[in-house]
């Protein structure tokens, strides 16, 4: 099971936040492995009991920075192939507070603590990133249009124009993934712009679960 992005905030009791956390428990419950991105990896989180708050520093909005294995990470099958220090397109207001007993952190940033994890819970499994390696270039530069106004409040630009100026070189990194002059502007290197390198946890999953099976992935660090 597969579970992105969503525009729904798990620490808000509503109908759709219960019937999204009661999912994700039955998928726990039935054994089914589960990878999730940015709120994938908040329900898992509150499906097994642990927390999920609004962004306490600030919003990670294009590209979360310099994420870091821990030291179960850095050989952990989900983050293979990732160096020991990376950026991934980001674009989350909230983010896990708490993991639930028994999860395994395995990324953080100095934005963010939880970046990557393992969680566990009544005989299923989730791994999961807060990051995004399943979108291209031009849905970050969507994205952050969408959200013009929510980043302009929270000072990461001081306007729209600043906005569509970052969301236009971005789209153009898309159509040029080549063009080393706007990796530079942009900060960006490889494990981004290279589109086999930015969807590793995705791959590293998918080749896991084929290669291990269902019972393999469970007991993947134990």
């Amino acid at each position: 099971m597969f579970l992105t992005g969503s525009p729904l905030h798990l620490y808000e009791e509503t109908p759709e936040t219960r019937r999204t956390v009661d999912f994700m428990r039955a998928v726990f419950a039935a054994g089914t492995p589960a990878f999730g991105s940015c709120a994938g990896l908040q329900v898992a989180t509150v499906a097994a009991g642990g927390s999920v708050r609004p962004n306490a520093r600030s919003p990670e909005a294009g590209f979360a920075r310099r994420i870091t294995p821990t030291e179960a990470g850095r050989t952990h099958p989900l983050l293979a192939g990732r160096p020991a220090s990376y950026d991934a397109p980001a674009i989350h207001t909230d983010e896990v507070e708490a993991l639930p007993p028994g999860a395994t952190l395995l990324a953080g940033n100095r934005v963010t603590a939880v970046q990557a994890a393992e969680i566990r819970f009544e005989g299923g499994v989730f791994w999961g990133v807060q990051y995004h390696p399943e979108i291209g270039l031009d849905e970050v530069a969507g994205a952050l249009r969408r959200q013009s106004g929510t980043l302009v409040e929270a000072g990461l630009a001081r306007g729209d124009e600043d906005v569509e100026a970052f969301a236009g070189q971005i789209d153009a990194m898309h159509r040029e993934p080549g063009r080393r002059d706007l990796a530079w502007r942009l900060g960006l290197d490889e494990q981004v712009t290279d589109e086999r390198l930015r969807l590793a946890e995705i791959r590293n999953f998918i080749e896991a679960l084929s290669r291990l099976g269902r019972e393999g992935l469970l007991a993947v660090g134990k």
